[in-house]
Parts: structure tokens; C-alpha cells; sequence
């Protein structure tokens, strides 16, 4: 768990309804990737710990027989169980729990995916948990937006949002430390999950970088969602001072691209997978 920082119920309040618009998609064909990565078939059972709205969730749904998607907000575990009505997937059971809590009862999975949920668990117990729960040959997944990227490969057809303005103007509201529920994160969250699933005793460990760079483009009420729906920005944390910040933020905007249109490239994915070994309880 982050260095100094202990998990509370707040961490993601009030965010959930502003993820859908505000969060950029996972690379194209990600889901195929991993499904042909780990020879999915449509059996056996895959678990999502810290699912959010579902984004994956609902992506791998169709490579399994049957599917589990947990996470300690109730409000994420509804916006999930909206857009499953939405997309008409029906066979997705939605369980309010940390990843601390585990085994929880959920019996065993061939998968289980961790999409930039980790680094919020006890990571070393969380792994150890999670080797004991797949089964022989099954997979502890890590999902996240690949950090290493190349240099963008053209320029945009039109301003990049201005994030370094808007995390200044955070700053401004919530102090100088970032912030995370009702703490903070002095060092940030931590990596080198190598390491981590190592010491729990799983191998084979594969990657996969998936590429987008595809240009997306954003309005400011997108802008606005994505800063919503963030850990260190997420709306309780302004208090009563929410729509003065929001009137800040939709300014720095302005400033920015006079009629509110920006554009980004979609970043590409990194899919790291590993197995439980023959053996391994």
C-alpha cells in the first residue's frame, strides 16, 4: 500500500458518474490481446478486483462462462451494473469489496485482473491471496495505460488539454501534497509489480503493449469529467468550494482553446500476465 497512506471508503467518492466521459478508453483490441495471450475460450471464470464502472469488466465478459466484478464503491459497483444493462450483458456479478477481503467467499478463477487497481491493495498479501484463489495454470493479470510511450507520432489537429495547468489549480484548492481520500500520498502509489508477484511465488510472466495513438477529441465538459473522476481531484474534496473550483477549472479551459475543443492521442496499453505455477497452492 502507499508509503504512509491508509485506504478509507472516500478514496473514490463521487466519481463514479463522471468515468465514462472523463476517462480515456483502454487501446483497441486490448480484450483480444489478452484473450489470445492466455488461450481464452469461454470457460472457466475471470474475477475483476477494483472494477470501477466495469470498463474491463464488461470488455472480458464474453471469454468466460462466468464473471465477477468486485470493488469497494458502491456507486462504481452501480454505474457497472447501468452500462451492463446498456451493452445487454446479463451473465456479470457485481460484489461490494476491497481486495483486502479476499478470498471472500468467491471460490477459484482462471483469471484474475487487476486494471490500475493494484497499487491501492496490501499488495503482498493481496497477491498471495489471489495465487491461492486461481487455478492450476491460471493468471494474475495488470492492466494499465503504458507509461514508456514513444514520442507522439503527429501533432494534433487541435490544443492538448492543459494538465499542468489544471494540476496547478488543484494545488491551489487541495495543498501542495496529492491527495487520496481522506489522506495523502507523500511518495505517490508504488510500482515494480514484478517484484511483488514474484515474492507471492508466480512465473511465466509475459508482457504486451498493445498500440493505439489514435486522436481523440475532447470538449471541455469531458475535460471537466476527467478531472472529476480522478482520486486526487474527486469532488468531495472541494467541499463547499466545488463550483468555485469547477468555475477555475472550466476558465483555465477557456484560456486554453477559446471555443472549448482539445485533442489528445489515445495512449497504448501494457497487459502484463502471470501464472500460477504447477503445484503452487
Amino acid at each position: 500500500m502507499p508509503d504512509g497512506w491508509q485506504w478509507d471508503s472516500t478514496l473514490f467518492r463521487g466519481s463514479a458518474a463522471y468515468y465514462e466521459r472523463g476517462r480515456l478508453p483502454y487501446a483497441p483490441g486490448f480484450d483480444e490481446t489478452l484473450a489470445t495471450a492466455l488461450g481464452l475460450d469461454g470457460r472457466g471464470r475471470l474475477l475483476d478486483v477494483g472494477c470501477g464502472p466495469g470498463t474491463v469488466t464488461l470488455a472480458l465478459a464474453r471469454f468466460f462462462a462466468e464473471t465477477v466484478g468486485m470493488d469497494p464503491d458502491e456507486d462504481m459497483l452501480a454505474e457497472a451494473e447501468r452500462r451492463a444493462g446498456r451493452r445487454g450483458v446479463t451473465d456479470v456479478r457485481w460484489v461490494p469489496a476491497r481486495a483486502e477481503d479476499l478470498p471472500a467467499g468467491l471460490g477459484e478463477f482462471r483469471v484474475v485482473v487487476f486494471a490500475q487497481s493494484f497499487h491501492w491493495t496490501e499488495r503482498d498479501r493481496v497477491a498471495a491471496t489471489v495465487l491461492r484463489m486461481l487455478e492450476p495454470g491460471g493468471a494474475f493479470v495488470h492492466i494499465s495505460d503504458f507509461k514508456d510511450r514513444p514520442a507522439e507520432p503527429a501533432p494534433l489537429p487541435l490544443p492538448e488539454p492543459p494538465y499542468a495547468r489544471i494540476a496547478e489549480l488543484v494545488r491551489r484548492y487541495l495543498g501542495p501534497v496529492r491527495r487520496a481520500g481522506r489522506g495523502t500520498l507523500v511518495n505517490g502509489t508504488p510500482g515494480r509489480e514484478d517484484l511483488v508477484l514474484a515474492r507471492a511465488g508466480f512465473g511465466d510472466f509475459e508482457r504486451h503493449v498493445v498500440p493505439a495513438g489514435e486522436v481523440v477529441d475532447r470538449g471541455a465538459d469531458d475535460i471537466v469529467a476527467y478531472v472529476f473522476s480522478r482520486s486526487d481531484s474527486a469532488p468531495h474534496l472541494f467541499g463547499d468550494r466545488l463550483g468555485e473550483f469547477e468555475r477555475d477549472l472550466r476558465a483555465v479551459l477557456r484560456q486554453a482553446s477559446a471555443d472549448g475543443g482539445f485533442a489528445e492521442h489515445l495512449p497504448p496499453t501494457e497487459i502484463m500476465t502471470w501464472r500460477k505455477p504447477d503445484g503452487a497452492r
